[in-house]
């Protein structure tokens, strides 16, 4: 499929030099959901307000579970400021230069925010190291009380976010991070319980860590889906032979499928360029069109660009094999 180029489409149905685009007036900028951009907002306010308060109660008791939760709170809050500024820039409309639109913006915020949170953990390692062999005093009853309010500001913010689309890397990241606030309110919390209880410092810094490994697993996670989508990567369990076999079992008169592309222009927008062979005597509009809605149907792939190989075999290509 070397001479395709998405800049030559328009948008009427169409057919040229043997290949068959089923555009039939759609953009290729997928749409963004209000509710997203809606649910991040409220979380970006919420979440910033409160981080104010806690940075002063952390400083006031002493506490590094407090503080170190007000500076995940502030990764939060970027967090939050980058997916609403990329869910924003992303329902801008495509142009003659980005024919495609703008929602990969939503990704490299989504990746942003997978970084950020390494940052993070790094911090709140080192802070816990210096803590643990010179440990502070800490204020129990004032960290008990911002911890708690941290908790339900913190669940609230989750509990927005669960109600946008969770598979979103944008919104996957942004509720990571809000997970990994949460968990740290509530080490926060058991930790004021134990030092009022026992008087024993160490448990404020060991907590600190603790939070700190669950949100590097959450991290990585989130880093390789966003690097998956940026390097143009298949989605996951996505498998080209065993599409390519049910294909060609499922739709009458295709013949075979060759140099099948996928990848994914932003979560939930699967994109795919394929080639196909067909059986004598069928009819090339029916085949393209039922190729098209088993892609839509079966593996969630939202445009795919068919081209026909009147050679009557599709063959591989060469790059897969590389």
């Amino acid at each position: 499929m070397t001479e395709h180029d998405h800049t030559h489409h328009d948008h009427d149905d169409h057919r040229h030099d043997g290949h068959d685009h089923d555009h039939a007036g759609h953009s290729h900028a997928p749409k963004v959901s209000a509710n997203n951009q809606r649910a991040v907002l409220i979380g970006l306010v919420l979440t910033g307000t409160f981080m104010i308060a806690e940075v002063v109660g952390g400083v006031l008791s002493g506490s590094l579970a407090l503080i170190a939760d007000a500076g995940h709170m502030l990764t939060d809050t970027v967090a939050l400021f980058l997916a609403w500024l990329g869910f924003k820039l992303g329902s801008r409309p495509a142009d003659a230069r980005r024919s495609f639109g703008y929602s990969r913006l939503e990704v490299l915020a989504g990746l942003i925010n997978a970084v950020s949170l390494f940052a993070l953990v790094g911090w709140i390692a080192y802070e816990a190291v210096q803590r643990f062999f010179e440990p502070q005093e800490v204020l129990a009853g004032p960290m008990f009380i911002v911890a708690v309010l941290g908790l339900f500001i913190n669940l609230g913010v989750f509990w927005i976010l669960q109600g946008a689309d969770k598979d979103h890397v944008n919104i996957k990241g942004a509720t990571l991070h809000v997970l990994g606030d949460l968990l740290g309110s509530v080490a926060a919390i058991v930790a004021a319980v134990v030092i009022w209880l026992t008087g024993w410092m160490p448990i404020d810094p060991i907590l600190s860590v603790l939070v700190s490994l669950l949100i590097l697993r959450s991290a990585w996670a989130l880093l390789t889906r966003t690097f998956n989508i940026l390097m143009e990567g298949a989605p996951d369990g996505f498998e080209p032979e065993v599409v390519k076999a049910a294909l060609v079992e499922k739709v009458p008169g295709l013949a075979s499928v060759g140099h099948l592309h996928v990848w994914s222009l932003s979560s939930g927008q699967t994109m795919a360029t394929l080639e196909i062979g067909l059986e004598a005597g069928a009819e090339p509009q029916r085949v393209t069109e039922a190729v098209k809605a088993a892609l839509a149907e079966e593996h969630q792939i939202s445009h795919a660009t068919v081209e026909i190989d009147w050679s009557g075999r599709a063959a591989d290509c060469p790059a897969q094999h590389a």
